[in-house]
């Protein structure tokens, strides 16, 4: 009698436990939805990957089913799921007051305790400040020489060759330049290469967090623990040897640790470090190598572009002289390209942040404490914004000038987390677009797919061959090899 009066509590113990689950507590009613599994959630079926350029099965399916905001269950974790455009604006515009930013554990893990994404009020601002300091627009402007050389010097090298790994090429080349502004970085004087350890963090990065040699998410663990031993020999470095005049972030950093009652630490210092290495290279090289796709397949666009800059070439007095800054903002079909770029790449799948306390949105109530995405994609390809949302088309922002985020428009974040590096992004883009356009051109020997994780999309297997613009092109032999593609996402 006593076993079965055990088993029937065990019984009607799970039972509840597992009602639990499904219908959370809530002083009101909570966005419909479902939470999944119990303690998995639906977590594997947001990592599920997805071959289309429409808005991942995940959401799209769940939108039509629960609406523009719906609940689920992540990690282990309640989320609230939101597409809807005046939802994610009132999220930017209450940060700090009802929202406040915040990551997954596993995502904790990947980018530090101390990453810029979780700090908050002072501590954030300052640090947001020190960034400008390198990647403001008065900085960007005596930049702009050195994003020409940079991009003019690696076209050069790849016109020499058969094919490129168009992604890989791009990576690499912005990497070079965004760690040496950053930290001086110069591989050739290290025996270890600082960038292949952010080659193995991004290849675990969009994985199931589960952390057993042999998976990708051990592999992206180790890679940012080999890159942060790095950034910290250097700072120590540094540190030893200072230089008379600040010439990079390291610098700055230096200088910030040393005054008295400074609440910056190494630990924050290294963590905004690897993220500044990571978000700037990692992300940029995805939009261009994006834009160079699109641009192929669209020769309307490519020819408006093209003669777009080399306008800008015939306007000027002396040809041999570099791009200015005003050359650079008069740009406008280059910028509708990026922006169109960004609106369809949708680099950022999921912004994160969590609820300070219960609050109410129309007739839903989200707890205090639980987690929020904002869903770029969603936003990006609504068909009641975007007619034909899954087609390029750069005219769509023709008359259109974008200083910050919208409504419907939130590829760099919004509120008073927009990207800092969002400028600096662009002028990356568009200076490599500038230098392409009028000295070279390209052709696609290998088209690719277009595979997506949960919101982040890249071509895969996007072979192309560069060729200057007075040189006749020779069509391949059969026997020479082509140069694989290799996505690292």
């Amino acid at each position: 009698m006593l076993h079965l009066c055990v088993l029937a509590f065990v019984i009607i113990s799970i039972t509840y436990w597992v009602y639990r689950w499904r219908n959370p507590k809530c002083d009101g009613i909570l966005p419909p939805g479902s939470m999944g599994l119990p303690l998995l959630g639906e977590t594997l079926q947001f990592f599920s990957p997805n071959t289309s350029s429409d808005i991942p099965p995940f959401i799209k399916e769940r939108m039509q089913r629960y609406g523009p905001v719906f609940r689920t269950n992540l990690v282990g974790r309640p989320v609230v799921v939101s597409t809807d455009p005046d939802f994610n604006y009132f999220i930017f515009q209450q940060e700090g007051n009802l929202f406040q930013s915040w990551y997954p554990d596993t995502f904790t893990e990947i980018f530090g305790q101390q990453n810029v994404g979780s700090l908050h009020g002072y501590m954030y601002k300052h640090l947001k400040n020190m960034v400008l300091n390198l990647f403001g627009p008065e900085s960007l402007k005596k930049m702009l020489s050195e994003v020409e050389q940079a991009a003019c010097k690696k076209l050069q090298l790849w016109s020499l060759q058969k094919t490129i790994e168009l992604k890989e090429a791009t990576a690499s080349m912005i990497f070079d330049l965004t760690a040496k502004k950053l930290i001086s970085y110069d591989p050739d004087s290290f025996s270890e290469n600082l960038r292949e350890n952010f080659v193995a963090f991004m290849q675990g990065l969009i994985s199931f967090p589960l952390n057993i040699p042999g998976t990708a998410y051990h592999r992206c663990l180790q890679g940012r623990k080999r890159a942060m031993k790095m950034l910290k020999n250097m700072l120590d470095e540094r540190r030893a040897t200072p230089r008379k005049r600040p010439s990079d972030f390291f610098d700055y950093v230096r200088e910030e640790l040393q005054k008295e009652g400074t609440l910056l630490t190494e630990a924050i210092a290294l963590d905004l470090m690897f993220v500044l290495l990571f978000a700037s290279y990692e992300t940029t090289s995805l939009a261009l190598t994006m834009a160079i796709k699109f641009l192929n397949d669209d020769p309307l666009a490519l020819k408006q572009l093209t003669e777009e800059h080399e306008t800008i070439l015939k306007n000027r007095e002396n040809v041999d002289l570099g791009l200015t800054w005003t050359e650079y903002k008069s740009m406008k079909f280059t910028f509708q390209v990026i922006n169109e770029t960004v609106r369809l790449a949708n680099i950022v799948p999921g912004i994160f942040r969590k609820a300070l306390r219960s609050i109410q949105f129309k007739e839903y109530t989200i707890p205090a404490g639980w987690a929020v995405i904002v869903c770029p994609p969603a936003v990006h390809l609504n068909p009641a914004k975007y007619e034909d949302p899954i087609a390029f088309n750069p005219w769509r922002w023709e008359g259109m000038e974008l200083n910050g985020a919208t409504k419907n428009f939130m590829a760099f974040g919004g509120g008073m987390r927009f990207c800092v590096g969002t400028e600096f992004t662009k002028v990356q883009m568009a200076v490599f677009l500038h230098s392409l356009v009028t000295k070279y051109r390209w052709q696609a020997i290998k088209g690719g797919n277009i595979v997506r994780t949960p919101g982040l999309q890249f071509p895969n297997g996007y072979h192309i061959q560069i060729m200057a613009k007075n040189t006749t092109h020779i069509s391949k032999s059969s026997d020479q090899k082509d140069i694989s593609f290799k996505a690292f996402l």
